[in-house]
């Protein structure tokens, strides 16, 4: 299936060339993440184009050595000019540091972690949580959930309403995932 999500997710322009230009991003433990990725595919479920609605492409990176701001910004600005061409909004994201703004952004708290891939394991909905990068794809809870569209909340964030207003705002997308709350969802693992 991994190959199967790989080959699915190259079908978006902006996916296959932010892959194809990675290593001008010199981005530390960094990743593709999130809706570019999940959203691609359920596109292409619904017989849409690969690029319909996504609002925009998450880079994820680790760089414990700068928990600053203006140290995201400076890289921020670095994956803006390598991707200017592409049109579309980049958002990148050093994981080192969500835990010092996450909860007065979102009202919750947040662990500091040890890798981006532990940012990977906290999205709200355990099929959403996925990452590629040139060389490995990062699916903790396994790809299965993703293409039969269960939205289950994630029991490492299970903000309950966080979870809802994504899901609802999926399925406005895409009306026919299945949000299924009673599932036990797994556990990402680091």
């Amino acid at each position: 299936m991994q190959e199967r999500f790989r080959n699915d997710i190259l079908t978006n322009y902006n996916n296959r060339t932010i892959l194809e230009r990675w290593d001008a991003l010199a981005l530390p433990d960094g990743w593709l993440v999130a809706g570019c990725l999940f959203q691609t595919v359920w596109n292409l479920q619904a017989g849409r184009t690969p690029e319909a609605d996504i609002k925009d492409y998450d880079l994820f990176y680790f760089d414990g050595g700068d928990l600053s701001e203006e140290g995201e910004r400076s890289v921020q600005a670095r994956v803006d000019e390598v991707l200017l061409d592409l049109g579309v909004p980049i958002e990148v994201s050093n994981q080192a540091r969500v835990h010092t703004w996450y909860k007065s952004y979102f009202g919750h708290t947040y662990q500091q972690l040890d890798n981006a891939r532990s940012g990977i394991d906290r999205f709200l909905i355990s099929a959403t949580c996925v990452g590629i990068n040139p060389n490995s794809i990062y699916a903790p809870n396994g790809l299965q959930m993703l293409y039969d569209g269960i939205l289950t909340s994630n029991s490492l964030t299970s903000h309950i309403e966080l979870f809802d207003a994504k899901a609802a705002s999926y399925r406005s997308r895409w009306p026919w995932l299945h949000v299924m709350r009673t599932v036990n969802a797994p556990e990402c693992s680091n």
